[in-house]
């Protein structure tokens, strides 16, 4: 008997157990080497996560420093005021500053749009995987209440809402808007879960005596975790143009507060569309950069969503 021979022989079944799982750790990367060895071959996702992270760094910490009251009030003498004048990128009909605009409206605009996504897609996600885990009588009414907020006219609805309230801010907008946009995530996770659940890890927790609520969220939820991955992106990135939306009709945030739909909306004017581009487009260039961003972004995580999970199965 050889020397390696003999050191394997004196080493006990837990430390050689011990051995086993060290070298399979090692073996297989962790969800985050996962998704650093995804970003670095997927090279503009890359760009877009370094170019989301900086924006929204820089937009939050200089409007800490930037006065709302002073920025909206209106300056006669700088009147549309050319880029890269007195102002950086010009001034608009009350000249105001756009850069300062630009900052503030970002800001308020990105926020609601993760409040709401953050509000929504959690409830989306609960009312969907309830109704289609149950199913039955349970999935029949909560698909029937579905149904009611599908045929109310949400925009028309969110309109009268906005009008009839006295006093609104951002927290009340972004709450308004909650109510709303849950359904689209909530019909394509209860799709999701009614399949999920006939499998037969499902079935199997069920016989085993584990709770529904175990068995709803650290069994079927991980599973569909790419799913949701992918729809919470996408839907932060359709929730900044909701926002934007309603504030280029002017139903969205109060008057005299900043937000890129009310800059956008300086294009109603043929004369700010050729002769004052710079009233709208810097607002609409980055809505357009930053929805394209996240969606690389969202990509990627979709990606090591799959992997992770592919990684348990074969476990």
């Amino acid at each position: 008997m050889d020397k390696k021979t003999s050191k394997l022989t004196d080493i006990s079944p837990e430390d050689l157990d011990r051995l086993e799982k060290e070298a399979a750790e090692e073996a297989t990367p962790s969800r985050s080497r996962i998704m650093w060895n995804e970003f670095k071959a997927d090279k503009p996702a890359l760009i877009s996560l370094i170019l989301i992270i900086a924006f929204v760094l820089f937009v939050i910490i200089a409007s800490f420093f930037l006065n709302v009251n002073q920025i909206m009030s209106t300056n006669i003498m700088d009147y549309y005021n050319k880029p890269f004048s007195n102002f950086f990128l010009g001034a608009d009909s009350g000249g105001r500053s756009i850069g300062k605009q630009l900052i503030l409206g970002s800001r308020n605009s990105i926020c609601i749009a993760i409040g709401l996504t953050v509000i929504s897609s959690t409830w989306g996600i609960i009312w969907g995987m309830v109704s289609g885990y149950f199913g039955g009588k349970v999935d029949l009414v909560m698909q029937r209440v579905y149904d009611f907020m599908m045929i109310i006219p949400m925009l028309m609805t969110i309109i009268v809402i906005v009008t009839i309230i006295p006093n609104y801010n951002a927290i009340t907008l972004t709450l308004i808007l909650s109510v709303f946009y849950w359904m689209g995530t909530s019909r394509l996770i209860r799709s999701r879960t009614l399949a999920e659940s006939q499998q037969d890890y499902v079935k199997a927790s069920k016989t085993l005596g584990t709770s529904d609520l175990k068995i709803i969220f650290r069994e079927i939820m991980p599973n569909i975790s790419s799913l949701i991955i992918i729809d919470t992106t996408l839907s932060f990135a359709e929730n900044i143009g909701v926002e934007t939306g309603l504030s280029y009709l002017g139903f969205g945030l109060p008057m005299g507060t900043p937000s890129l739909g009310t800059l956008i909306a300086n294009a109603n004017d043929p004369q700010n569309i050729t002769q004052y581009w710079w009233t709208w487009l810097p607002a609409a260039l980055e809505i357009i950069i930053l929805c394209l961003s996240i969606s690389y972004v969202g990509q990627v995580i979709r990606r090591t969503a799959n992997a992770t999970q592919r990684k348990g199965t074969e476990k």
